[in-house]
């Protein structure tokens, strides 16, 4: 079961960085603020201290898993607890707003996934300035305390990771597909644009018969 051992901090500049691969399979670390929160392709996860659930869980895969894969799964768990979609790889949206991003770092053999979920915020206690508009649990009415939420995070992630270290992706991929906030979308990522066809069983993104690897997606 994941969530044990856990490290928990009042404040520190990522939960990323309190990990180590020494430590067993399944520790987890918390925060109520970080000064430097980070997303993926290196941008900044700001968060109000107290509001977030913010939280890194190391885990150590099989090396015939592909970690990049990790993103997905940590959205997939997120997704099925708030009810909300994802947005490939890792965002998750409720009423397509942005509440849930994920990262997953590659630490000597293991791999660090790191999971940020506004909780409590107010509008105006979110940016403004994001690409896709920012809200939290407590503004969509699925609102939660913030230690019920990771106990229901760790519960949902553990079954999903197993499912996903024992079969694969392709063993999640219905689940992903009912949540796929992108399928039908016109949407662009890097020079491929088009009609999205959807999440592939590889974890890809297909636009109109093109496979996507990684990227930054628009949408509209």
């Amino acid at each position: 079961m994941l969530g044990e051992p856990r490290i928990h901090v009042d404040e520190c500049e990522s939960t990323q960085l309190l990990l180590d691969p020494s430590m067993p399979e399944g520790a987890i670390a918390t925060t109520r603020h970080q000064t430097g929160g980070r997303g993926r392709r290196g941008r900044e996860w700001h968060d109000e201290a107290g509001s977030s659930l913010l939280l890194s869980v190391l885990l150590k895969p099989q090396t015939d898993r592909r970690a990049q894969e990790l993103t997905l799964v940590g959205a997939l768990a997120v997704a099925e607890v708030v009810d909300g979609q994802i947005k490939w790889p890792n965002d998750v949206l409720v009423e397509g707003r942005k509440v849930s991003g994920g990262i997953a770092e590659l630490r000597d053999g293991a791999v660090v996934l790191g999971i940020g979920i506004n909780v409590n915020q107010t509008e105006e206690q979110l940016p403004a300035d994001t690409r896709v508009p920012a809200a939290s649990l407590r503004m969509t009415g699925r609102e939660r305390e913030i230690e019920t939420l990771l106990d229901e995070i760790l519960a949902a992630l553990d079954s999903v990771y197993t499912t996903w270290r024992d079969e694969g992706l392709g063993a999640l991929h219905a689940r992903i597909v009912a949540r796929d906030a992108l399928r039908n979308r016109t949407v662009t990522v890097g020079d491929v644009s088009g009609a999205c066809d959807g999440i592939a069983a590889d974890g890809r993104l297909q636009i109109e018969g093109q496979f996507v690897e990684s990227g930054e997606v628009a949408f509209n």
